[in-house]
């Protein structure tokens, strides 16, 4: 029976795989409802889901909360090590490319903000939250932790483009280096709601810590993406 449900499974997969590959499912199309699959292929719902999430993994479809799946776009490529900005690199790709700020607000750092600031005292930051789009889909959920001393009045600024820009033209800073954490991990329920996934979906998290000219810490930020929607490419000649 084992093997049985272990045969069929891969042979949904198989299924499913071809008629994205191939073409006969377009990007961004909706999937048939678990129910109809389960129907079309005559078996479980359980094995219906146990074949969409390992295409999920794969990163060939993602669902939405209370909406379904689909076929995932072709992915992004991104370099951490690049400067360039978001929008910038989602131009340079020919996809269009949309920020909103969520949420900005002064407090004091917490474990979180503290450990990957490297401050052992109490210290005020500024958190800004921003949601990225790729072609109208919510893909990116970054949380910006910068240290609120040297960043007077920045929360006044239009912070929907490249707070790096803002840095260089407002306070005189460059970033020097960063230091990159990746790590697949479970959203966080603010995080999932943004990007509409069910809370403890799988997202792929990057921490990036940000050294000025000066070899200081100025802030930090976590990105939070889609696992479906990004590639990293590490490219140490870029600029």
């Amino acid at each position: 029976m084992k093997r049985q449900t272990s045969t069929q499974l891969g042979s949904i997969k198989s299924t499913l795989r071809d008629q994205i590959c191939s073409g006969v499912m377009n990007q961004r199309q909706k999937l048939p409802s678990e129910r109809e699959l389960s129907e079309l292929f005559e078996t479980t719902r359980i094995t219906i889901k146990d074949a969409l999430v390992s295409l999920e993994t794969e990163g060939l479809i993602y669902r939405e909360e209370r909406r379904g799946w689909f076929v995932s776009p072709e992915r992004v490529r991104y370099n951490p090590l690049s400067r360039c900005h978001f929008h910038q690199m989602i131009a340079e790709q020919n996809r269009i490319a949309e920020t909103r700020v969520l949420n900005v607000r002064s407090v004091l750092a917490t474990q979180e903000y503290a450990r990957a600031l490297q401050i052992t005292r109490m210290t005020p930051v500024h958190i800004i939250e921003r949601l990225r789009f790729i072609d109208g889909r919510a893909v990116l959920f970054v949380e910006n932790c910068l240290i609120a001393g040297l960043f007077a009045d920045i929360l006044a600024e239009n912070l929907a483009g490249s707070l790096t820009g803002l840095y260089a033209r407002k306070y005189g800073y460059c970033t020097q280096r960063s230091r990159f954490d990746v790590v697949p991990t479970a959203a966080p329920l603010h995080v999932a709601r943004a990007l509409n996934l069910a809370a403890g979906q799988p997202v792929l998290k990057i921490c990036r810590v940000n050294y000025n000219q000066h070899g200081q810490i100025m802030d930090c930020e976590f990105e939070y993406w889609r696992p479906d929607s990004v590639v990293i490419t590490i490219d140490s000649c870029s600029d």
